[in-house]
């Protein structure tokens, strides 16, 4: 299309005629406005000649409005959102287990814990932690002297009820000969045969007491029950100890350990024996695999709990005597899909997680609300609003919005 001639003083020609051009393309409006401007201008009106740089700053006024015109003729596509590109996966149902978890304690069947027999003040430790050491060797000395002195005057006891023992027999054998003669009467050998049965009496009671001590007195010498290895020490030379006393502890070493698990008395309905338990490492995730082989027959009665044992076993040396872990009791094992913690938002007290769907030629991200179980390592067990097949969003999800273009990326 021509452009019609416009002459407007102090205005460059060139510039003039592009701003029509442009104005001419996009509206017809303009075609008007550029006719009437084409009209000749009768000879009496006066031309108003407009300085060089308000005439320019006029022109490129319409030229960004023109610009700014056309952009906006095509709506849809200046306010169409640009897809986001997320990593997907698709989800599957995986074997989940309806666990609990709680803290055991491993017990060795190969280690003893030593204490006393006796009462009294540490005199003398044989040993030192860490020592190997034979079965019946010396470990720890309580002072042995008070049941010393006992047992030594219970023997000078013994020796003086010995010696009237051998009277009252010698006089026991004359009355016999004497009655057997006829010279006594049998009143007389009765009384000498009661005094020599009741001294022999009293030296067997003296005898077994004495015998009785010298066995507590062994006591006063702690010894090793089984060839082991020496652990911890806690008392020192001139400590007292009693009967409830720790000494030390010696380890066999090697060989299966129990687990004890203490577990709340209203799960006794899903107590059977058999069920499995996993021991923890510090990431939660399972070492090894054990099963109940023993349930208490009774509820304790001060913590409301059940005992469970179980047997771990221990070839690599990678649990020790008395150590507290983490133990996960499995009830029960079921299929649900998994999805990892990085794919759950929550909102208003709500959980959602976002998946990609197919809507005509674009990948769009839907948000759904889900319902949440245990976390089984880094992942969450779904319960509810989720569907093995479809493909999760697995990043970016704080940017994304419900029916936002996705890119999908694998």
């Amino acid at each position: 299309m021509r452009v019609p001639h416009l002459h407007v003083p102090g205005l460059p020609h060139f510039l003039l005629s592009w701003t029509l051009s442009a104005l001419l393309r996009f509206n017809g409006f303009f075609l008007l406005l550029v006719a009437l401007a084409s009209r000749p201008i009768p000879l009496k009106t006066k031309v108003i000649a407009l300085p060089r740089r308000v005439l320019n700053i006029i022109c490129f006024s319409l030229l960004l409005t023109v610009v700014g015109c056309r952009q906006d003729s095509n709506p849809k596509a200046a306010g169409a959102p640009q897809a986001f590109p997320v990593k997907v996966q698709t989800l599957q149902a995986q074997v989940v287990p309806d666990s609990t978890e709680y803290l055991a304690t491993l017990k060795s069947r190969n280690a003893s814990a030593l204490q006393p027999q006796v009462e009294g003040e540490v005199t003398k430790i044989f040993v030192h932690s860490g020592q190997r050491v034979e079965t019946g060797s010396p470990v720890l000395e309580i002072d042995p002297r008070r049941q010393e002195a006992t047992v030594n005057n219970q023997e000078a006891t013994l020796r003086s009820r010995q010696a009237t023992l051998e009277l009252n027999r010698i006089e026991y054998e004359r009355r016999k000969k004497l009655y057997a003669a006829g010279v006594i009467a049998k009143a007389d050998l009765d009384t000498a045969q009661t005094a020599y049965e009741a001294s022999r009496a009293d030296v067997q009671a003296l005898q077994a007491g004495i015998r009785e001590q010298q066995v507590q007195l062994h006591y006063y010498t702690v010894r090793s029950p089984m060839t082991g290895i020496i652990g911890d020490i806690p008392v020192h030379v001139g400590d007292r100890v009693s009967t409830q006393t720790l000494l030390t502890t010696v380890d066999r070493g090697g060989g299966e350990l129990e687990a004890y698990v203490y577990v709340p008395a209203e799960k006794s309905g899903a107590i059977r024996s058999g069920i499995p338990i996993e021991l923890l490492d510090d990431q939660g995730k399972p070492v090894t695999r054990a099963q109940v082989f023993f349930i208490a027959p009774q509820v304790d009665a001060v913590t409301q709990t059940i005992l469970l044992k179980a047997r771990v076993a221990n070839g690599n040396q990678k649990f020790r005597n008395d150590q507290t872990v983490h133990a996960r009791v499995i009830w029960a094992e079921r299929k649900a899909p998994v999805i990892p913690i990085t794919a759950v938002s929550r909102l208003s007290g709500k959980t959602f997680a976002f998946v990609a769907e197919q809507q005509g030629q674009q990948t769009v991200a839907k948000q759904k609300i889900i319902q949440l179980g245990d976390l089984v390592g880094n992942d969450y067990v779904v319960l509810s609003g989720l569907q093995p097949g479809e493909r999760l969003i697995t990043s970016n999800i704080q940017f994304l919005a419900d029916g936002m273009p996705v890119i999908p990326q694998s």
